[in-house]
């Protein structure tokens, strides 16, 4: 098994990272794509894999930098020969999502100007999603792959549901936390994995001044609240991931920062001290994810 970081950013355009997505590959060549944010489509054709070729996404929720790139992930698939609807599993709304999307949606004109071409004529299906709406347990199965869920803590679950998973292939265990504030459900669905894939979006001080400011979101994990989480999960490998922007150099997005975190705090030096916090609770394998990162278990 394989496991890409297609994006390992957070809400804001970035030009060091895209936003999030993990593409898991198995022995046998099938892919599994969770999450699809801004960039995720092109890192992707970069880490040689086709977005015809990836028959399954998983959204945990429905914020834009886990999904804007889903149009274009589906209509490049199409354009490059998709065979079949791309199977889309997510929470509640993700069907109204897709429904707005393609044909008689926000990409109608697209839709209708590509489908003349006799061979995309032919292959509509690529352009319409099988969507599944999941609720906490088995969200997906096939004879390659169980997939669980469960409800995460981030945004209100009547505005949008928020999914950690487990993945089970291969003779392995991969969970994948989506974003979230520190939660039992997180602990349950990374317990003894061989790998677990959090979200560690903001250092503790970037956290507490949002909770001040009420600017946005701060139902994040810290690094040292994804120190605990796993180590008392017991996981046999840990990748941090979904950085909201702390360690960048970019004028403009600390420009665009003003208002959203401590900007003077800001740089390189921060992942220093993600990395000595995590450290504080867990001793195993870390990884400190960037874009196209890649864990074979």
């Amino acid at each position: 098994m394989k496991i890409t970081m297609l994006g390992t950013g957070a809400a804001f355009v970035d030009p060091d990272r895209a936003q999030s997505g993990v593409l898991v590959t198995l022995d046998n060549g099938r892919h599994y794509l969770f999450d699809c944010g801004a960039g995720i489509t092109r890192n992707m054709v970069r880490a040689n894999v086709s977005p015809a070729d990836v028959p399954f996404v998983f959204l945990t929720h429905l914020h834009h930098d886990h999904i804007c790139d889903f149009p274009l992930f589906t209509i490049t698939g199409w354009m490059w020969n998709r065979q079949g609807s791309p199977i889309v599993v997510g929470p509640k709304g993700t069907k109204d999502f897709c429904s707005r999307l393609f044909e008689g949606g926000a990409f109608h004109t697209d839709y209708e100007a590509r489908s003349h071409y006799p061979a995309r004529q032919r292959n509509l299906e690529a352009m319409k999603p099988d969507v599944r709406e999941c609720s906490p347990g088995i969200a997906y199965q096939d004879e390659h792959a169980t997939i669980t869920c469960d409800w995460v803590e981030h945004i209100p679950r009547e505005v949008s549901e928020c999914f950690g998973v487990r993945m089970e292939a291969d003779g392995k265990s991969v969970a994948f936390s989506g974003d979230t504030a520190p939660c039992e459900a997180m602990v349950k669905l990374a317990a003894g994995a061989d790998l677990l894939v959090h979200e560690c979006t903001f250092p503790e001080a970037f956290i507490e001044h949002r909770k001040k400011t009420g600017v946005g979101i701060f139902a994040h994990t810290s690094p040292t609240e994804l120190g605990i989480i796993a180590k008392r999960a017991g996981v046999k490998a840990l990748v941090a991931t979904h950085f909201g922007h702390f360690e960048s150099t970019s004028p403009v997005i600390k420009n665009a920062g003003k208002l959203h975190f401590p900007v003077e705090l800001m740089g390189p030096q921060l992942m220093d001290d993600v990395v000595r916090d995590i450290r504080k609770n867990y001793a195993g394998p870390l990884h400190i994810a960037h874009d196209l990162m890649r864990v074979d278990l």
